[in-house]
């Protein structure tokens, strides 16, 4: 008697396969990945927009202080495109959990951490620099 509810139950709810839900879903997440993705290289496209713009202003007044600055605002778009191309992976990997989707994802995952720590150390050192470099600056303005 219960066997018989339970299959009768079973043609009551079609299967996700069945409805195509499983590939709408697999198809959602592949545009949101595609989205993210999109989103970390407009960032490092800004990025370096900005830096660019900037740079021309150190040309024309060349101080340590400034081409430091300008550095630190480069590190800082690069970090957080990095983080957006990491998620963007991370997602596409959800999807398509094969062994070599997943070596790949820890192969990438590797290297954009490992380039995400020295940026951010670099970024460390630039502002303990800049920060120094000010001090100087305004200590010797005022004397």
């Amino acid at each position: 008697m219960m066997l018989s509810i339970i299959e009768g139950a079973r043609g009551a709810f079609p299967s996700p396969e069945e409805v195509g839900i499983e590939a709408l879903i697999t198809n959602l997440v592949l545009w949101l990945k595609l989205l993210i993705e999109l989103v970390g290289a407009a960032l490092i496209g800004i990025g370096v927009l900005i830096t660019t713009i900037r740079t021309a202003g150190v040309f024309r007044h060349p101080q340590l202080a400034t081409y430091a600055k300008v550095r630190l605002v480069l590190s800082r778009f690069l970090a957080l495109g990095l983080e957006f191309q990491l998620a963007a992976d991370i997602i596409g990997t959800a999807v398509a959990p094969g062994w070599t989707q997943i070596g790949k994802l820890a192969s990438i995952a590797v290297i954009r951490t490992g380039l995400n720590f020295f940026l951010a150390r670099e970024v460390k050192e630039e502002l303990k620099e800049v920060n120094g470099l000010s001090a100087g600056a305004e200590a010797n303005s005022e004397a």
